[in-house]
């Protein structure tokens, strides 16, 4: 019988992106690589029951969250993705020096960065920030600025202020609406676009007013924002 040889990892390490599958490239690797990692589980006291069900909790979060963005992806797949999007949320973390009075920005730097809040970033970040998570649900629901549904690459906002009201900003609307073809508080198939009015965009002499991300436009015709909007990748 052939001897499996298992390169290990040093706790508290972290293997280089992309080199597990040439690390353990058998079942038998993987297998022992696995109880590795259940000694230093359970060496750190991390059998507890809750802390199990957070880790149960995130394997479900995985799999929601890949039919939350309509992507069938494999159980590992998904939790695969999971890991990386965590690891990107830790850059943030880090880049504030995982300061709790940082969260607003935190929190917009996760918006800017995914469209959208997703469940186990705000998990994540309630982990190692030590916020409770209700805390964190107010705050992306209380500004508006803040999504907890996935919003698409482009944020379509069409002002519906007094000064634009007045000037026609419902007629702008309805001209989005009928080019891209979704409602406020829809985002298209595709995910390129989320549609939201809003009351002020800051520029009333200007109106009406439609923006796509930070680029705003004056009263555009029905052929103008089809070629506004077909500039956006």
């Amino acid at each position: 019988m052939k001897k499996t040889t298992v390169k290990t990892i040093e706790a508290g390490s972290k293997p280089k992106k992309g080199s597990l599958k040439e690390m353990y490239p058998t079942k038998s690797d993987a297998l022992l690589r696995g109880l590795e990692l259940m000694t230093e589980y359970y060496s750190l006291g991390l059998n507890e029951t809750p802390l199990c069900n957070e880790m149960k909790d995130l394997e479900k979060e995985a799999i929601d969250y890949m039919t939350i963005l309509n992507q069938v992806k494999k159980k590992n797949e998904a939790i695969g993705q999971i890991v990386q999007e965590l690891n990107q949320v830790d850059n943030i973390l880090e880049k504030y020096q995982n300061d709790k009075e940082a969260l607003i920005q935190i929190l917009l730097d996760i918006q800017e960065q995914s469209h959208w809040l997703p469940k186990p970033a705000l998990i994540w970040v309630s982990e190692k920030l030590g916020v409770p998570l209700t805390q964190i649900y107010h705050i992306g629901t209380f500004y508006k600025a803040f999504s907890l549904v996935p919003r698409g690459r482009h944020l379509i906002q069409v002002c519906l202020g007094t000064a634009c009201q007045v000037r026609g900003g419902p007629r702008i609307l309805d001209k989005v609406r009928e080019v891209v073809h979704i409602n406020p508080g829809e985002t298209d198939s595709e995910q390129k676009f989320s549609l939201m009015t809003v009351n002020c965009l800051g520029c009333c002499a200007l109106g009406p007013v439609v923006s796509v991300d930070k680029d705003y436009y004056s009263n555009p015709s029905v052929q103008k924002l089809k070629q506004i909007f077909a500039s956006y990748d």
